[in-house]
């Protein structure tokens, strides 16, 4: 299992599913980041939190933490 977090600045993939519960995987479907939907890294905070990320042709910024709730392929 390879989640968001793990995809190098300049990769683009493509989402398996979103693991967490409730408001938070609410939160993120609303973001427009939901199964099947490809996701390119823009960039990455030097301390790694956020991650700069372009959705749908938007860019998005997400907190590690919700990163690593996103499986991607």
């Amino acid at each position: 299992m390879k989640t968001l977090r793990e995809i190098p600045v300049g990769a683009t993939c493509k989402v398996v599913r979103l693991h967490g519960a409730g408001a938070v995987k609410r939160r993120i479907m609303d973001m427009g980041i939901t199964k099947g939907v490809e996701i390119h890294v823009r960039k990455v905070a030097p301390l790694g939190d956020p991650v700069e990320v372009t959705v749908r042709g938007y860019e998005l910024s997400i907190r590690k933490a919700d990163a690593e709730t996103i499986e991607v392929d």
